[in-house]
C-alpha cells in the first residue's frame, strides 16, 4: 500500500521515493477502516474462493451423484402432507443440488467492495496535501489491484442527519409528529420504510405464495414511504453552519497532513497537543499555522482553508453519483 500512494506522489512531483521521511507516511491520509476494511474484503474474499465455495462444490457434488444413483429408485410424493404423485428419490436430490448451485453461482458473483477515500470519503487530507492528484483515480487503481470492487462513496442514514438538525421535516397541519412528545416531529415515514424493508426480507426465506405478495408489497410500501419522506426534508442551513462554526477542530486532519509532507517533525502529536481536550476556535488555529515552517504557498492555502471550505473532493462526487447509479 505504502510503496504504491508515495510511488503515485513522487511521479506527480518528480521526487524520489527515498527523500521522504517514510516513518510518516505509513498511515497517510488514511483513517483506519481504510486499512480494516481492505484487509476485511480480501479475507472474505480468500474465505469464499479457498474454504467456502470449494466446500459448497463438494456438497453439490455429492447430492448430484446421490441424484444419479437413486435416479430410478420411486418414491412418493407429499403435498399439504397428503400422498401425491410418485416421484424418484434421485429427482428430488436433484432439486437440492440445482438449488444449491443456483445460491453458489450468487455467492462467487457477489462483489466484495473496498474504499481508500479517508475518514468520510471525501479524500480530505490527501486534497490538502497534494491538490493535483487525482485521488479518486488513485485510490480506485489502489483498490481494484487488490482484486476488489471500488466503493467510491461512503454513507450515513438520514435518520441521523434529521437528528442533528441538518434536514428539518415539513410539517403538515393535524400530522401526529409523536405519542408523548408535542415539540418533536418523527421520521415516521422512514420508520414505516425501514420497518416495511425489514418485514419484506424476513419473508424472503418462506417459500408461501402468500408470503411472496406480501414481500412484494411490503417492499413497494418501503420504497413508497422513503420518497414520502424525503419529500418532506427541508435544508437547515443554520444548523449546518452552527456546526461548522463550532468545530475548528477538524482542520487538524489537514494542517498535520500538509506538515507531514513538507517533513515537519512530529505532525500528528503537535496537532494532539494543540487540539485534544482544548477549546480550539479560529484564532488558535490561525495562530499556529503561522507558527509553522512551511512554503509561504503552503502556509497561505492552510491560512484560508476553514470548517466550510474543508471538504474534499464531495461536491465532485455527488456531482458524478449518475456515472455510480445502477439503473
Amino acid at each position: 500500500m505504502l510503496p504504491f500512494v508515495l510511488g503515485n506522489i513522487c511521479r506527480a512531483f518528480s521526487l524520489s521515493f527515498e527523500s521522504f521521511q517514510v516513518l510518516e507516511f505509513f498511515h497517510f491520509a488514511c483513517t483506519s477502516e481504510d486499512v480494516n476494511n481492505l484487509s476485511h474484503g480480501l479475507m472474505l474474499q480468500e474465505a469464499l474462493s479457498s474454504v467456502i465455495l470449494p466446500a459448497m462444490d463438494d456438497l453439490i457434488t455429492s447430492i448430484s451423484l446421490m441424484a444419479k444413483e437413486f435416479a430410478y429408485v420411486p418414491m412418493l410424493s407429499r403435498t399439504h402432507g397428503q400422498p401425491a404423485s410418485p416421484t424418484t428419490l434421485g429427482k428430488e436430490m436433484a432439486i437440492f443440488a440445482v438449488r444449491l448451485s443456483e445460491e453458489r453461482r450468487y455467492l462467487s458473483e457477489t462483489k466484495i467492495k473496498g474504499k481508500f477515500a479517508g475518514a468520510v470519503g471525501n479524500y480530505n487530507a490527501h486534497i490538502s496535501a497534494y491538490p493535483n492528484i487525482d485521488w479518486p483515480h488513485v485510490a480506485e487503481e489502489f483498490v481494484t489491484s487488490l482484486g476488489l470492487t471500488f466503493n467510491p462513496t461512503s454513507l450515513r442514514d438520514i435518520w441521523s442527519y434529521i437528528s442533528l438538525g441538518y434536514f428539518k421535516q415539513i410539517t403538515k397541519a393535524g400530522e401526529i409528529g409523536s405519542s408523548t412528545m408535542p415539540h418533536k416531529v418523527n421520521p415516521i415515514d422512514f420508520d414505516n420504510s425501514e420497518g416495511n424493508l425489514g418485514k419484506a426480507n424476513a419473508e424472503l426465506i418462506s417459500q408461501h405464495e402468500v408470503s411472496r405478495f406480501s414481500n412484494a408489497g411490503h417492499s413497494l410500501l418501503a420504497y413508497k414511504s422513503a420518497i414520502q419522506g424525503i419529500r418532506k426534508l427541508q435544508i437547515n442551513e443554520a444548523r449546518l453552519k452552527e456546526d461548522l462554526d463550532q468545530t475548528w477542530e477538524v482542520l487538524a486532519e489537514p494542517i498535520q497532513t500538509v506538515m507531514r509532507r513538507y517533513g515537519v517533525p512530529e505532525p500528528y502529536e503537535k496537532l494532539k497537543e494543540l487540539t485534544r481536550g482544548r477549546a480550539v476556535n479560529e484564532e488558535s488555529i490561525r495562530e499556529f499555522i503561522k507558527g509553522l515552517d512551511l512554503p509561504a504557498e503552503a502556509k497561505s492555502q492552510l491560512l484560508k482553508l476553514t470548517p466550510h471550505t474543508y471538504v474534499g473532493a464531495a461536491a465532485a462526487l455527488a456531482l458524478a453519483v449518475d456515472e455510480a447509479l445502477h439503473l
